[in-house]
């Protein structure tokens, strides 16, 4: 199931049998990971997964009931906290701070060059939208705003790893588009990137592999091009030549399971086992089309058959499928 990297000692992190209670509820349970340096990884799972458990067991917030960590080759990322950078999950600044004195105080924390330093605190301020408000107070700042200081308070002193807890909950969609290209950035400048998020689409869009965690327990570690590999999709996205075409001779076709109005046509859904080029025949024979191709594997489709089975109740995977969305909603609407 899960493609387990070996621990290597020059890992960017390594966890090992790492298992984490609070009282009767087991958060976090015997987790196996490792993230190489360069990496850039995708944490993902539902809310109240053991997510944020992890992140902050590799901060050394938390500590593990049993197991080991190692952090930039370090039993404790606090003896490696100048090379760190991090967002968490509950944010916080010193409110009565002006935005560029927080900076330069975290610069200065984390060990950064003093020379140049307000230079490169205005560059960093103008490469998020916020070259006005260096001489505000952070109180005086939007929920956005205030995200934006604090992505940019991580990586200001340009560190070897880069932990991001949910980065994107309450941005509007330009500063999430911002912020995905600046997490690239810090990749290509040669950060390691691991970054946690319950709206999966997320992780497809940045990451390079993925740790799928689900009620405390990892349930796949694995590169997203071998995951596309592996879990066919079963859906085939079709948009009739004639928009008003009946295509309920799809639906009565023996390979199709469903067929469902999608923002440009139509997904159909394959019964399981069926080849899918032989599906496209047929449902070509069917109805001329004018687009028909296999749909990309979803992350969320991914989670919601390891979770069920991939012959799980259709009401269990619609109400896995319900809570992810309303996750999203949420986000949304912060």
């Amino acid at each position: 199931m899960n493609d387990i990297p070996s621990p290597a000692a020059d890992a960017a992190i390594s966890v090992q049998g790492v298992t984490k209670t609070f009282g009767a509820m087991t958060a976090v349970d015997d987790l196996d990971l490792v993230v190489p340096r360069g990496g850039l990884y995708g944490f993902i799972g539902p809310n109240g997964a053991g997510k944020t458990t992890a992140i902050r067991m590799i901060m050394s917030i938390l500590f593990p009931d049993k197991g080991r960590l190692s952090v930039l080759g370090h039993a404790s990322a606090l003896d490696a906290k100048d090379r760190i950078g991090y967002l968490p999950e509950e944010r916080g600044v010193y409110r009565k701070m002006r935005v560029g004195d927080f900076l330069s105080y975290i610069a200065r924390l984390k060990g950064a060059d003093p020379a140049g330093l307000r230079n490169r605190i205005r560059s960093s301020l103008e490469r998020v939208g916020l070259e006005a408000v260096e001489r505000k107070r952070c109180e005086e700042l939007s929920k956005g705003m205030l995200q934006k200081v604090q992505f940019t308070a991580a990586i200001i002193h340009a560190p070897d790893l880069l932990i991001l807890d949910e980065p994107f909950s309450g941005l509007d969609p330009v500063s999430m588009r911002l912020l995905k290209e600046m997490i690239l950035a810090e990749h290509r400048r040669g950060a390691t990137v691991l970054f946690s998020t319950h709206v999966m689409p997320q992780a497809e869009e940045i990451c390079e592999h993925v740790i799928m965690i689900h009620r405390g327990r990892k349930v796949l570690d694995a590169d997203l091009s071998s995951i596309r590999r592996r879990y066919d999709p079963r859906t085939i996205q079709f948009e009739p030549l004639d928009p008003d075409a009946d295509v309920a001779p799809l639906a009565a076709l023996p390979e199709v399971e469903r067929v469902e109005p999608a923002e440009r046509g139509f997904d159909v859904g394959l019964a399981s086992g069926v080849d899918p080029a032989e599906a496209m025949r047929r449902i070509v024979a069917a109805v001329p089309p004018a687009r028909i191709e296999l749909a990309r594997q979803r992350l969320e489709d991914v989670f919601i058959e390891i979770v069920s089975g991939p012959d799980g109740e259709v009401e269990q995977q619609e109400a896995l499928r319900a809570d992810l969305r309303a996750a999203e909603a949420q986000e949304a609407t912060a």
